[in-house]
């Protein structure tokens, strides 16, 4: 053989690398998306602690897709200018709920001396809505207290609601003895009522027990604590004059699907219209 034919075989071996492996950037991509996720989950959490249920109501209608355009339901303005999302069937403006069927505009045919009288009622009981929520002005009560509270104007009147949160109750135990911010609520809304002269019923509800106890006790705890908010008010400077019925109800009449759900048990003040 020829010293040519003996020359070396060169063989070339090509490494091919995928993108996968820490040579990728999707993991990038993905990381990314749990971060602003955990984000936005301690974001939403920090919001729940920090916020009064008014103030969460307001959140949930800003980001809304259709919003209430009734005057006394709508959203009020900024941020935080409507209520929360926890409170079944309510919609609006700082502390306010649904209209509940009622207008607060008198009917299109109605007429004369008896529509003025009906707008002027509706327009006081307003008024006094914003003066309990501290709308345009400084809070007759902290912010603390004023979670337990929400109102609601319907056909029936004005209705201020006192309510119970998961981690602190409106009473002590299954007692008629009111915790003390439910006292102090209580004589504010006797304060604020004697703006006007309207009549006033008063009505307690408990939240359902997990365990059926013998002669309904229920009844009894509610009675007792209606009552009880009827010699508050009159304690605090309400015209007895003015009561118009006290009533318990039980657990009859909760107002979330989950009857055991602590904001069943409330107390409801409710100013009644008379026009």
């Amino acid at each position: 053989m020829s010293g040519n034919d003996e020359r070396p075989i060169i063989i070339k071996k090509v490494k091919k690398v995928s993108g996968g492996g820490h040579h990728g950037g999707a993991w990038k991509v993905a990381y990314a998306d749990f971060v602003t996720a955990m984000m936005a989950f301690f974001m939403l959490m920090w919001l729940l602690n920090a916020t009064t249920e008014q103030q969460r109501k307001g959140i949930a209608d800003y980001f809304s897709p259709t919003l209430p355009i009734s005057r006394v339901s709508g959203g009020g303005e900024g941020m935080f200018g409507g209520d929360d999302i926890f409170s079944q069937g309510t919609l609006a403006q700082s502390g306010q709920g649904p209209n509940d069927g009622g207008e607060d505009t008198p009917p299109a045919d109605s007429t004369g001396e008896g529509a003025a009288e009906r707008a002027a009622e509706i327009q006081a009981l307003i008024e006094i809505e914003q003066v309990l929520l501290g709308q345009g002005g400084e809070a007759l009560v902290s912010d603390i207290a004023l979670r337990h509270v929400v109102t609601r104007l319907t056909d029936e009147g004005l209705v201020i609601e006192i309510f119970a949160l998961p981690d602190t109750p409106i009473f002590q135990g299954d007692t008629d003895v009111p915790t003390p911010i439910t006292h102090q609520l209580i004589e504010m809304i006797a304060r604020v009522s004697s703006i006007i002269s309207n009549p006033i019923a008063v009505s307690a509800h408990i939240s359902a027990r997990p365990i059926v106890r013998a002669g309904s006790p229920g009844w009894d705890i509610t009675g007792a604590r209606s009552d009880l908010v009827r010699r508050t008010l009159e304690g605090a400077g309400l015209d007895p004059g003015r009561i118009n019925r006290v009533t318990g109800h039980s657990d009859r009449t909760p107002i979330t699907d989950v009857p055991m759900d602590p904001r069943n048990e409330r107390i409801e003040i409710t100013l009644l219209r008379q026009f």
